[in-house]
């Protein structure tokens, strides 16, 4: 692994992607009111970041750095991936809501 592919390199001074993904699909939920377009963009970074997440907190784990930042990224890749999914499911399940019209 080349040191631009390791994700404790350079962490002090860069947020890795993982933490940049995951906080936007959870800051989409918070800054934007209009939830039905929010899910279509909270879905796919929140995705994004779960497998990006992964990749790093494997990458720390095998080198013996420190896993709080990619444990950070999984948790709020989680958060946001699970609202949007559970937002669909509210969608989907109540058919009276205009948005289906």
């Amino acid at each position: 692994m080349s040191s631009a592919d390791d994700p404790a390199a350079g962490s002090a001074r860069r947020m890795s992607r993982a933490v940049a993904f995951g906080g936007a699909s959870v800051a989409f939920w918070f800054c934007c009111p209009f939830w039905m377009l929010v899910w279509l963009l909270a879905l796919p970074l929140g995705l994004a970041g779960l497998v990006r997440g992964v990749i790093e907190f494997r990458a720390a784990t095998r080198l013996g750095h420190s896993r709080g930042e990619p444990l950070a990224a999984l948790v709020l890749s989680a958060i946001g991936t699970a609202a949007a999914i559970v937002y669909l499911a509210f969608v989907f399940t109540h058919p009276d809501l205009p948005i289906q019209d």
